[in-house]
């Protein structure tokens, strides 16, 4: 066998043949993150990782090979749709043709008026409704939106951050209406503010109130619902907005840390709640990347929480994610060469290990997506999970010298970020620095120069260019007839309840914001009233104010 110093000799020889030979070419060999990429990899690159304290066993601390002994040799990753447009009508009729067609958990996307805590018919809604996702402004909606889904059967998956609480309370109602035992649901809420803050903007109070409401919900749910994943802490949009994939690394996992800290600082026992904790990341195009990250994600979060945390469960060091391929990744040119880009970024998604999948569909760039494309992106997965091989084996690519260095290498990078967000004072001071924002932007402006210079090739769009190019597949188009309905049944709705039981329940809610009693309870009373979303977070709004940005330049 030779040793590693010959090697490296044997290495360094190669290389100055490989030198003169090298061709020009304007291509960087850089990962899409701009990480420099050897030509070559051995031995001597992963001579100092110990295999059984570094990579191990599957199943097995650290879970660098996957959280499941037997991963999908066992049982198969959860394959979910990001689903949920128009009225919940809409949404219902295609949620039924998803679990028709073999999907295994719903996802659902809710329009831009209900993520920021309006209702349909407040002026700021207007043209909004319905179109980038499902509108739900009362708990009639939500029972139309699940009508004929039986709740204790299914696994939801719900994408709300800021007034995740109240759909959540929203759907727990749903579920008692059924006659469902709250026991027996399963799902995650995403509930993740702190990406909020970070990248994707849709906040609506300050952050430390957000943090408490989050707080609120990991008590009531890990006593109330054990099933139930309160939060997804979420890369997924930290890299949409431009980031690297050892920032979305970093960051995702920071913001994973501030959550169990708050969590602590309650008087919340680590191993009653950690486990619950989910996380949410993008499958972007660079192959060997992102399953180096979701590989290093694993052993981070793993070591943290033994050796920091004094986690004591097992199940408290396991990261399990959710997958979905780089929507920033799809082009609107030459829309077909999508479904290729999400088939590649969905097997990095395997390949690393994920517990659940979201492959997005070849029209998401001009439109929600069809039901053609929707089918198309769900075949992709089933292909993935029983044609090619992949499932057969646990981690193939381990022991990689690429792969296995830049595991290391994202390990150590995103060691260095935890140390200068904890310089700044945690995650939330590091967000009113504007930390995370200037480093999104710095590494968005990078990337697209690396575009705009041809160092970096998207085909269809910087280069393979076709002239008068005409898009023929067919898109999903929203009715301004869904704003209308939508609407009438929040009138109906309004003229229907019990309003004197909706003015106890917002005073009863008010006054359990402003003496720090957790609101899970009263947001339920409200939801029972047939209290709208908007008039719930705008009675909070009274109490905990509503955030500002401030520029940083």
């Amino acid at each position: 066998m030779s040793n590693i110093e010959d090697i490296k000799k044997a290495k360094n020889d190669w290389k100055k043949k490989f030198a003169q030979s090298e061709p020009k070419r304007p291509v960087k060999f850089t990962t899409i993150s701009g990480e420099h990429i050897e030509p070559l990899y051995t031995p001597d690159d992963i001579s100092h990782i110990n295999y059984l304290s570094d990579i191990g066993f599957p199943g097995e601390y650290p879970y660098t090979r996957g959280i499941h002994p037997t991963m999908y040799r066992g049982r198969l990753w959860t394959m979910r749709q990001f689903a949920g447009f128009g009225t919940p009508e809409d949404s219902n009729k295609r949620y039924h043709y998803l679990l028709q067609h073999g999907q295994t958990g719903l996802s659902v996307a809710f329009d831009l008026p209900t993520l920021m805590g309006r209702d349909a018919d407040d002026p700021q809604s207007e043209g909004e409704v319905g179109i980038c996702g499902v509108s739900v402004s009362s708990l009639a909606d939500m029972e139309v939106l699940f009508k004929g889904i039986p709740l204790d059967k299914i696994s939801t998956s719900m994408t709300i951050n800021a007034p995740a609480a109240v759909l959540m309370a929203f759907y727990l109602v749903v579920a008692e209406k059924q006659g469902a035992n709250f026991k027996d649901l399963r799902g995650t809420v995403q509930a993740d503010i702190l990406k909020e803050y970070i990248a994707q903007k849709e906040w609506i109070f300050p952050p430390n109130p957000s943090m408490r409401i989050i707080i609120d919900m990991f008590e009531y749910l890990n006593r109330e619902v054990p099933q139930w994943n309160p939060i997804s802490v979420s890369g997924y949009h930290i890299r949409e907005a431009g980031s690297t994939a050892v920032q979305e690394l970093a960051f995702t996992l920071a913001d994973g840390f501030a959550y169990v800290e708050a969590g602590i600082a309650r008087g919340l026992d680590v191993d009653e709640f950690a486990p619950r904790i989910s996380f949410f990341f993008n499958s972007h195009l660079d192959f060997f990347e992102e399953i180096a990250k979701f590989r290093a994600a694993r052993r981070i979060w793993a070591k943290r929480m033994r050796n920091k945390y004094k986690a004591k469960n097992p199940r408290s060091w396991m990261l399990r994610f959710h997958t979905q391929t780089a929507g920033c990744s799809l082009t609107a040119q030459q829309p077909e060469n999508n479904i290729v880009r999400t088939a590649f970024e969905a097997l990095a998604g395997v390949l690393g290990g994920t517990q659940s999948l979201h492959t997005n569909s070849m029209d998401e760039t001009l439109a929600l997506p069809s039901e053609k494309a929707v089918k198309i992106a769900l075949r992709t997965q089933q292909i993935i999970a029983h044609e090619i091989g992949v499932a057969n084996t646990i981690d193939p690519l381990a022991g990689s010298y690429f792969v296995e260095a830049l595991t290391d290498k994202m390990e150590k990078q995103a060691e260095e970020y935890f140390q200068k967000i904890d310089s700044l004072g945690g995650v939330i001071p590091a967000i009113e620095a504007g930390f995370f924002q200037k480093e999104i932007a710095e590494a968005a402006y990078r990337y697209q120069m690396e575009l705009d210079r041809k160092e970096k090739i998207i085909v269809g769009v910087n280069e393979y260019i076709e002239e008068d190019e005409k898009i023929e597949i067919p898109i999903l188009e929203i009715s301004p007839e869904v704003e209308v309905r939508q609407r009438q049944r929040l009138a109906e709705v309004r003229a229907s309840r019990d309003n004197q039981k909706v003015e106890i329940a917002l005073n009863n809610l008010k006054n359990a914001a402003s003496e720090g009693r957790n609101l899970m309870p009263y947001l339920l009373e409200c939801t029972r009233a047939y209290v709208t979303l908007g008039e719930i977070c705008n009675k909070l709004a009274e109490v905990f104010g509503v955030y500002e940005e401030q520029a940083v330049f």
